[in-house]
This record gives structure tokens, C-alpha cells and sequence, in this order.
């Protein structure tokens, strides 16, 4: 079996130091670029499995880079490394084609179960999940360009937040996401309503979906999951 390589991209080299061995014991390739232009080349050289990309890099940016791969209709898995703490700012990242992103410092464990997460669920060569203008599950309907969430046709009532965490569930699915990850994802760490919001949103969703609502799953002690299958369309 081929050993996946990941391509590492991060102008602090203390990161570097560290996560290079550390996924090297997980039991991956990795090879080191430490800005988006020079993990350009990269990509084009070593055409990795998968893409962790600091957002904030000299000479080219990780967002303005993965979106050169993107109209380059290049669809290696990414993950974007970001301080930025406002959850608008990590959403257009999704938007723009990130398959996933860790706000920094993150937890190594952490960043090794979205990768395994991720090259599970990809296709070599086909577009990601992250990718689509849409996402679509058994009837349900996600633009993601105009924010509307619709079943069989008809638009569901959901709020712009509920909108969003639904994406975020659809974009990750069958993966077990914890109420912490997703009120990260959705208002940001220092929402003060803590992850209640998280429930109610999820109660929110439930409601709109009616007998769809099995889609989404709790998981005990941990968070929800979304169950159905879920395709993208550009």
C-alpha cells in the first residue's frame, strides 16, 4: 500500500518541527513548504494526498493559494491553520474550497483525526465535498451561494446560524463532530450561550427537516453526526 503524503505548509518552522515527526509515527509522508507559492511547486512536483496550509504566510497567502489550486480545478484535500477567530472569516474558507481548517494552537491529536477524517471520505482527482456550489442529501438541498436550505423544492425556515451548522454537518458526513468543534465552527469560542446554542440550533434544524430529521444523529456524550449521504454539484 502507498504510503499518503501530506504536504505541510507553515512559515513558522517550530511547526513544522513539531508535526513533521509526529505524522511521520502516524504513518504518512510528509514533505515541508513554508509559503502558498512555494506550496504551489510543491503540489505540482509531489501532487501529495493531502494539503495543512497556514493561512498567514508570506508571499502568497494559504486562502489566496488554495484558491489558485481551485481554478486550477486542482482538488487535493486542504486544511487551512488560522488565528483568525471569527467564525465568518473560517465559513468563506469553506466556501472557497477548504475541506476543513484548525484554529491555532491546536491539539496534534487533533489535526491527525481531521486528516484520517478527510482521506476516508475523498476521491482521488474528484471534487470535495468543500468544493460544491451545493449540497444535496436525499431530498435535501443546500445553496450554498445564496444561504437557503430547501426539502423536496420548498424552503426550509432556518436561521442564518442554523443554516450554516447544517453545512458544516453536511460537509462532514458520518464523522462524529463534538458540540465544542461545531460551536468553534459556527459562532466562535466566545460565544457566551456555550454549547447550548449548539443544541438548540440542532432543534432548530430538526424541526424544519420533520421526518428527515433522523439525518442528523446525536452522539451521546459528544455531539451529532450527520447520517445520510451527501454529493456535491458545482
Amino acid at each position: 500500500m502507498t504510503t499518503p503524503t501530506i504536504l505541510l505548509v507553515d512559515d513558522e518552522l517550530a511547526i513544522g518541527q513539531q508535526l513533521q515527526p509526529f505524522l511521520e509515527r502516524a504513518g504518512y509522508a510528509v514533505a515541508l513548504a513554508h509559503d502558498g507559492l512555494a506550496a504551489l511547486d510543491a503540489v505540482s512536483e509531489l501532487r501529495p494526498d493531502l494539503i495543512v496550509m497556514d493561512v498567514l504566510m508570506p508571499r502568497l497567502d494559504g486562502r489566496a493559494a488554495l484558491r489558485r489550486l481551485r481554478q486550477a480545478a486542482d482538488w487535493t484535500p486542504v486544511i487551512l491553520l488560522t488565528q483568525v477567530g471569527d467564525s465568518t472569516e473560517r465559513a468563506l474558507a469553506l466556501t472557497e474550497g477548504a475541506d476543513d481548517y484548525l484554529n491555532k494552537p491546536f491539539d496534534p491529536h487533533e489535526l491527525l483525526a481531521r486528516i484520517q477524517s478527510i482521506l476516508r471520505r475523498s476521491r482521488p482527482g474528484q471534487p470535495s465535498l468543500a468544493s460544491g456550489r451545493s449540497l444535496s442529501s436525499d431530498g435535501l438541498v443546500l445553496d450554498r451561494s445564496s444561504r437557503r436550505a430547501l426539502l423536496a423544492g420548498k424552503d426550509l425556515l432556518l436561521t442564518p446560524r442554523s443554516v450554516t451548522l447544517l453545512e458544516y454537518l453536511m460537509l462532514h458526513p458520518d464523522e462524529a463532530i463534538s458540540r465544542e468543534r461545531l460551536l468553534d465552527a459556527v459562532w466562535g469560542w466566545d460565544y457566551a450561550a456555550g454549547t447550548r446554542a449548539v443544541d438548540a440550533r440542532i432543534a432548530e434544524i430538526r424541526r424544519a427537516l420533520g421526518q428527515h430529521a433522523t439525518a442528523i444523529e446525536t452522539v451521546p456524550g459528544h455531539g451529532y453526526r450527520f447520517a445520510g449521504r451527501v454529493e456535491s454539484a458545482r
